[in-house]
């Protein structure tokens, strides 16, 4: 594990594995983890030894006040995340052309730095992408917990993958505004594929869709997991999502 501290506040960790005899013409891999997840999950350690077993290069990284990087995590932003992303994707990843894979919120994040770095972003793999989802949250909040979280700042939600909850605080739900994508539509290079679960309870099947009609894209695919949920890491989810990038990786 190695670290860059490009903003001079928070260590973002990140370990890469540097292209190998026959992946040097490969374009490299970053993955991009979700809210509150690491890089120590499954389908970024999945993905890493693939690409190693091909040669081609792979950098996964925590996001600030995530896993192994400084940080709190109540300080954070979609647009905080997508600066520590941008500055792994400029000064770690050593490929010029690079695929990025993000899973739900770093779904998000990866159409963000689509958009930002179009001259090195090859192709995009969303895994239960999920952007704008701060608007959603902001939706379910009940009077009270709105009320919560304009006193304090923050309100905590319980949640359905650990005993601690989610905590989200007004600073995420207002930048997350500022960053939300799916109002307009983009004209982009990068070729696109979109894994979704039908039975995803966190992002609605119906997004995927609507990413690829806000996306315009040369080539762009939906592919639905019937009885796939969020987390999407089951063994024929992975080769799912693997064949996908190897697909773009071509």
């Amino acid at each position: 594990m190695d670290y860059i501290n490009e903003n001079g506040l928070n260590r973002i960790a990140y370990v890469r594995s540097a292209a190998t005899q026959g992946g040097e013409g490969l374009p490299a891999i970053l993955f991009l983890g979700g809210f509150r997840s690491d890089m120590e999950g499954t389908k970024a350690i999945y993905l890493e030894e693939q690409c190693r077993a091909r040669g081609q290069e792979f950098v996964r990284f925590d996001y600030s006040g995530h896993g192994s990087s400084d940080g709190e995590f109540e300080d954070g932003t979609i647009g905080a995340w997508r600066n520590d992303a941008r500055d792994v994707l400029d000064h770690v990843v050593q490929a010029k052309d690079v695929i990025l894979v993000g899973s739900s919120m770093g779904g998000w994040i990866s159409l963000l730095l689509l958009l930002e770095r179009a001259d090195r972003v090859k192709g995009l793999v969303g895994i239960a992408a999920a952007p704008d989802f701060t608007r959603e949250i902001a939706g379910r909040l009940s009077d009270e917990q709105n009320a919560v979280m304009m006193r304090d700042g923050r309100v905590e939600v319980p949640n359905d993958y650990s005993d601690d909850p989610y905590v989200f605080t007004r600073l995420l739900i207002t930048d997350g505004d500022e960053n939300c994508l799916l109002d307009k539509t983009y004209n982009v290079d990068a070729s696109m594929i979109l894994v979704q679960g039908k039975q995803d309870a966190d992002v609605p099947w119906e997004k995927a869709l609507r990413i690829q009609e806000c996306f315009k894209s040369p080539s762009s695919e939906v592919i639905f997991v019937d009885d796939g949920d969020h987390r999407l890491s089951k063994p024929n989810e992975l080769e799912i999502i693997w064949n996908a990038v190897m697909r773009l990786s071509s």
